[in-house]
């Protein structure tokens, strides 16, 4: 039936005027789209919305394709590493879907030649526009064909082609470094410290609970098996926290300012 179906399309396709955008999605894909009009809303980035017309765009696509590519990626990572724990899975799993990492994707695979802007794409507002083109692809092939296509693009062209996931794998981000950083940077006291170490019972294990203060501020926890692995994790909540939330980031800034005025 699939077969049948695959033909039908290639037949189809053949007889359009309008071929070239079915073409576009083919060679990115490996297969020929049903519903162009959806793959045309995803590469349609909201710089195109001009006062007084038309108002769609495609980041409600980015907010499906978003959730889409998550659960096939965690399928995938699911099947491929069936003797590694939760928290493996987790973050390899965030590595494979950050918006750089997309952004990347998007460029890899021809995706962003086909990206309808206005403006420089190379401002901030678009810094990742790329990426979020990508998700509302995801969104588009999952509105056209199914899970199972999403499943397959994913397989067969993304982490055959372009992404080695083992390699993905294996980058260590040192969030604590980067917070580190950050705080020499604007000449900010910090320390981390162990809150708690228990031994779990079912597999006797000890596990460590670890906080970050900053200026006097408890600004991110983490947990893990090794103290070393414990401050990572404090320090990744930490400075994700800090990065997002400015009035966070300006309380710090403060508190150093009055502990120099001492």
């Amino acid at each position: 039936m699939k077969t049948y179906k695959n033909i039908r399309s290639k037949i189809r396709l053949l007889f359009r005027k309008d071929k070239e955008p079915y073409l576009q999605i083919k060679r990115i894909t490996g297969f020929v789209p049903d519903n162009i009009n959806v793959y045309k809303m995803a590469l349609k980035h909201k710089s195109t919305n001009h006062k007084g017309g038309s108002h769609k765009n495609n980041e409600r696509l980015e907010f499906l394709g978003d959730a889409v590519l998550g659960s096939v990626v965690a399928d995938i990572l699911y099947e491929k590493y069936p003797n590694q724990q939760e928290g493996f899975l987790t973050t390899l799993r965030s590595k494979l879907v950050r918006r750089d990492m997309l952004n990347k994707l998007a460029e890899q695979i021809k995706l962003d030649e086909l990206v309808k802007y206005t403006g420089r794409k190379t401002s901030a507002h678009n810094s990742y526009m790329n990426g979020n083109a990508f998700e509302a692809f995801i969104g588009a092939i999952y509105l056209d064909k199914g899970y199972s296509h999403c499943m397959k693009f994913m397989k067969d062209v993304v982490f055959k082609k372009y992404v080695n996931i083992e390699d993905v794998s294996k980058i260590e981000e040192n969030y604590k470094s980067k917070l580190i950083e950050w705080c020499q940077k604007y000449q900010l006291d910090f320390i981390f410290d162990i809150v708690s170490e228990r031994t779990l019972l079912d597999n006797n294990t000890t596990q460590f609970t670890s906080r970050v203060c900053i200026e006097g501020i408890y600004c991110g926890t983490g947990v893990g098996y090794s103290k070393k692995e414990s401050h990572q994790d404090a320090a990744k909540h930490a400075y994700n926290h800090i990065k997002r939330d400015k009035t966070l980031a300006n309380s710090l800034l403060e508190a150093r300012d009055k502990r120099n005025a001492l």
